[in-house]
């Protein structure tokens, strides 16, 4: 099992097998017992940083004895608090499932099976089809081509422009302008033409004929498909660094001070 805390730092797959909320039994436990430890005991790190060998023992060993003290005193009132939540979630949450049962026509093995089809579609989901990878690569080919294309057509203009503004009879200026202008459209030129060779070939390889259009339907629908590869990538690193933050945080004691934070620049 993975504690709810760090579980939103894994991946789904992960979570659908070692989440909390998927294991029968678990109820409302968080899992994160040991991190209530630690964060009450890096407090400790202040005092016996500097201390002794004998003294850090002593206030460790004094520190966990009043915890085990202070939570066995606390421990009836925790127990009837935690059976009240469980009552009302019990109450509370059959009454809403029972309407949304109703509303959507669902039985209990339903969820069940919901569970069982949302892993077996991630378990298939790992990668794009190769077909698809494909296709999403020749409209990535596509847009390279077409930025090679301008590219060279923005040099044969520039070409132009630069000759027709050397002053007549200076042909040293003359010379120099037509070289540089020569090796600018000569390396577009270039471009352009790989561009046009892995074009082609990729169009031989998926059997593309006529080529595609930019912004075209099927162009748009690859589009679109790479652009949510990114995007569901980017979540992905967004969420682990968001959860990598609230571990330095609680590291620092800081954990649970953003509202006051944001309060301040109101």
């Amino acid at each position: 099992m993975v504690g709810t805390f760090h579980g939103h730092a894994h991946n789904r797959m992960c979570q659908l097998d070692w989440h909390p909320q998927y294991i029968k039994g678990t109820g409302h436990t968080e899992g994160e017992g040991c991190e209530h430890i630690f964060a009450a005991s890096n407090e400790l790190a202040r005092s016996t940083r500097h201390a002794t060998s004998f003294h850090r023992h002593q206030a460790i060993e004094q520190h966990f004895a009043f915890w085990d003290a202070d939570k066995y005193a606390a421990l009836s009132k925790f127990l009837r608090t935690h059976f009240d939540e469980a009552i009302r979630a019990i109450s509370s949450l059959t009454f809403e499932l029972d309407i949304i049962k109703k509303e959507f026509n669902l039985v209990d093995d339903d969820f069940i099976r919901f569970h069982a089809d949302e892993r077996k579609y991630l378990a298939n989901l790992k990668q794009p089809a190769l077909h698809d990878q494909l296709l999403i690569r020749y409209t990535q080919i596509l847009d390279e081509l077409e930025v090679y294309r301008a590219e060279w057509d923005s040099a044969r203009e520039a070409a132009n422009n630069a000759l027709s503004e050397v002053p007549t009879g200076n042909l040293q200026e003359l010379a120099i302008m037509i070289k540089r202008s020569r090796v600018r459209v000569d390396t577009a030129y270039a471009k352009l033409q790989f561009a046009e060779t892995h074009t082609s070939n990729m169009e031989m390889r998926l059997g593309i004929q006529p080529r595609w259009e930019i912004n075209g339907e099927e162009y748009k629908h690859y589009k679109t498909e790479a652009t949510m590869v990114k995007y569901r990538a980017a979540l992905d690193d967004l969420e682990r660094l968001v959860v990598m933050r609230l571990f330095e945080l609680s590291k620092m004691a800081m954990s649970g001070t953003g509202r006051s934070s944001v309060g301040s620049f109101q």
